[in-house]
């Protein structure tokens, strides 16, 4: 079932996605420095922003595969067939 942040994301343009990734990833800091230092009222908080940000990160670089052409995800899957291998 998709989240409705998900849905929201899927909307965004890629400079926006990236202006929302750098945003959120510069909160996440500040929030963690706060909380090393005095302490936030609801710590919870963190595990939502890092979430946050790997739904970003997921969607840019599923918008990524998406662009790349045949080559590329050949090569891609050569690169995965060798890891599995070691």
């Amino acid at each position: 079932m998709a989240t409705k942040k998900y849905l929201e994301l899927q909307e965004f343009s890629d400079t926006d996605l990236q202006a929302e990734l750098e945003a959120t990833e510069s909160r996440y800091q500040k929030m963690k420095f706060d909380h090393a230092i005095t302490g936030l009222d609801n710590p919870l908080v963190l595990r939502e922003v890092r979430r946050d940000i790997a739904r970003l990160n997921t969607e840019a670089r599923r918008r990524q595969l998406a662009a790349a052409s045949e080559e590329e995800l050949a090569n891609r899957s050569k690169i995965r067939a060798r890891r599995r291998r070691s």
